[in-house]
């Protein structure tokens, strides 16, 4: 079993790059990789961006959402995004974050590695927020928060094929879509993702996700 972690308060893109290879994460400067999770393996997830495509249900949660207004900026904590953070995490019953402070450092645009922030507007109201993480030839998704009120647009699903259409206009290689477990859990719309590898902790491969494209059509996260 693999339970690891340390704290680096500024990383190269070019090491973040190797750290995603091997499975690494982080929230802050907290860095960390686990292999097991309440008796089910972790799976580590990335997309070949050369490869990736939409599912036609992928498609729909764009059209559905061609209203929207989306920008890629230095990301920044805000009054605003911690307010749409508490709204956002009423919708949990476990596992409660208490702020951003759970995910990003106090200056989120360039420790530990340069990030940004996909802001999502209908009109002038900041509906959705995600966090993308930039290496230098790839990118991670750190964390993505939306109105409630909103959850019938699946707006975690859009913003998520957002950092992935962005991350292929930069020329980025792979997307990290981060940890998803091998048996069912609420994660399993990273799973949807076309192009999926998972790491196999044993060899420290990444390999094709067997069937990784057969539910696509069946579940969006709200």
């Amino acid at each position: 079993m693999i339970h690891q972690a340390f704290e680096c308060p500024e990383v190269a893109p070019s090491m973040m790059d190797q750290l995603w290879a091997a499975g690494w994460r982080h929230f802050g400067s907290l860095f960390f990789r686990y292999s097991e999770h309440q008796d089910d393996v972790i799976q580590p997830l990335r997309v070949d961006l050369r490869t990736f495509q939409l599912s036609k249900s992928q498609r729909r949660v764009l059209r559905k959402n061609a209203d929207l207004h989306c920008t890629f900026e230095p990301a920044e904590r805000s009054p605003e995004s911690d307010a749409l953070f508490q709204r956002h995490k009423s919708r949990f019953t476990d596992n409660i974050p208490d702020s951003l402070d759970n995910f990003l450092s106090d200056d989120p645009a360039h420790l530990p590695s340069p990030c940004l922030q996909c802001r999502v507007n209908l009109g002038k109201e900041v509906v959705a927020l995600s966090f993308l993480d930039l290496g230098q030839h790839s990118t991670s998704s750190v964390y993505a928060m939306f109105e409630p009120r909103h959850s019938r647009r699946s707006l975690g699903l859009f913003t998520l094929l957002q950092e992935i259409a962005f991350s292929q206009a930069r020329g980025d290689r792979w997307f990290y879509p981060g940890y998803a477990t091998q048996g069912k859990s609420a994660y399993d719309y990273k799973k949807q993702l076309s192009a999926l590898q998972f790491l196999n902790w044993e060899t420290g491969d990444w390999e094709a996700l067997p069937d990784s494209t057969l539910t696509a059509d069946c579940w969006q996260p709200e």
